[in-house]
Formats: structure tokens, C-alpha cells, sequence
């Protein structure tokens, strides 16, 4: 694994981003882990996560003009990683956050930030139903843009209602490629290696992990 990944495992278990019990999803099902991005809420916390998220970019070799963050989440998410690229990568590109209503005053749109345009590359948490996501496809298309990809902090790689999983369907869907800091297989994998920072999760909560990739988990 990369240092990058490393990094942002260790950074959501020290701000409780990353937790484990029991969980009910929307989906209905039990999980036994659960991500919130909303808990990277510090200073320190956005800047490491930035810094995460221009890594898993910039090791894509994903060609893009643009970065654009759906609101709510994504304002912050898009903010630092544009800085992070800059700061740690030397690449400057404009970006773009939605409001969730248009204003009707002052400049007015449904956009802040840099106009649409070129190739735009979505910032978000996770895909769970990819609702945000369409969204976001629909905003940056009807300004004539062209929507390449989506970079996530955690792929769930769980399936759907289908086989397939949320990302997957986005990317057969919509001619996207998912960029991810981290996937659901390569978490369990460093949460299996322990060190100081990752001593949290017992052996009982590992196994609770594997067993629920096994049943819902697309390989």
C-alpha cells in the first residue's frame, strides 16, 4: 500500500471518521464499520485529507482540467485537495462547488468558484446510491462541460442491487473513472498490520469485517 493510504486509515481512526460496532444502513444491511467524512472537521484533519486525496489523483494518471465538489460534503473535500495540488504536486487548477438552490441576486447560478469547463473531475466521500454524483453529472454537462471521473475517499466495494457496486455502475453507467484513497479490501488489509495507530480494532471486529465483505463484497 501507499503512504498516502496508510495516512488516511490512520487520520479516520484518530478523528472517529472511521468507526466499528453495529450499524444499520440505509440499505438495511448491518455493517459493521461506518465512515463519516463530515468528522474531518479540523484544520489539520482537511489539510492531511487534501494532501490524501491529490495523491490518489495524481497516481491515477487521470487527465483532467478541473476539480468540482458537491455540496455539501464536497465543498470542503474540493477546497484542499485543489490546495494540495498545488502545494504538494506544483499543478494549479481552477475549481467549483454547487449551491443546493440558485441564487437570485448578485451574480446568481448554481455554481461558486471557477466557470465549468474542460474536463472536470468530481471530489466526494463515498458512492453509496450515486445520487450526488448524477447530479453533479447533470450540473457539469449542461454547462458544456465534460465530466471524466470521480475521486472517493473510501470505496465500499459493496455490491448494489444488482452485481455490480455503486462505483462500478457509475463508471459503466456514466464512461467514468473512480479514483478511490482507499477500497473496503485494501482497509481490512492495513487494519490487519497494526500499529500505534491502528490498535484500535479488536480481532473480533476484523473478523466481523471480512465476513461482511464475503457476503456482500464484489471482487
Amino acid at each position: 500500500m501507499h503512504q498516502y493510504q496508510l495516512t488516511f486509515i490512520d487520520l479516520a481512526l484518530k478523528r472517529e471518521a472511521l468507526r466499528f460496532g453495529h450499524f444499520t444502513l440505509k440499505s438495511g444491511r448491518e455493517s459493521p464499520y461506518f465512515f463519516n467524512a463530515g468528522l474531518f472537521s479540523d484544520g489539520e484533519a482537511v489539510a492531511v485529507l487534501g494532501r490524501c486525496y491529490a495523491a490518489a489523483i495524481v497516481a491515477s494518471d487521470l487527465r483532467f482540467d478541473m476539480v468540482f465538489g458537491p455540496a455539501y460534503k464536497g465543498i470542503p473535500l474540493v477546497t484542499s485537495t485543489a490546495v494540495a495540488l498545488y502545494a504538494e504536486h506544483g499543478r494549479s487548477v481552477p475549481y467549483a462547488f454547487n449551491r443546493k438552490e440558485a441564487k437570485a441576486h448578485g451574480e446568481g447560478g448554481r455554481t461558486v468558484g471557477a466557470p465549468l469547463a474542460g474536463r472536470v473531475l468530481i471530489i466526494d466521500d463515498v458512492i453509496t446510491a450515486g445520487t450526488a454524483v448524477r447530479e453533479s453529472l447533470d450540473l457539469i454537462r449542461a454547462a458544456g462541460a465534460q465530466p471524466v471521473g470521480v475521486a472517493l475517499a473510501l470505496d465500499r466495494q459493496e455490491r448494489g442491487q444488482g452485481t455490480l457496486t455503486a462505483v462500478q455502475e457509475v463508471e459503466q453507467q456514466h464512461g467514468l473513472q473512480c479514483v478511490s484513497i482507499v477500497t473496503f479490501a485494501e482497509l481490512i488489509e492495513a487494519l490487519s498490520r497494526p500499529t500505534d495507530a491502528r490498535v484500535r480494532i479488536s480481532d473480533e471486529q476484523l473478523t466481523r469485517l471480512r465476513a461482511y465483505r464475503e457476503r456482500y463484497g464484489v471482487r
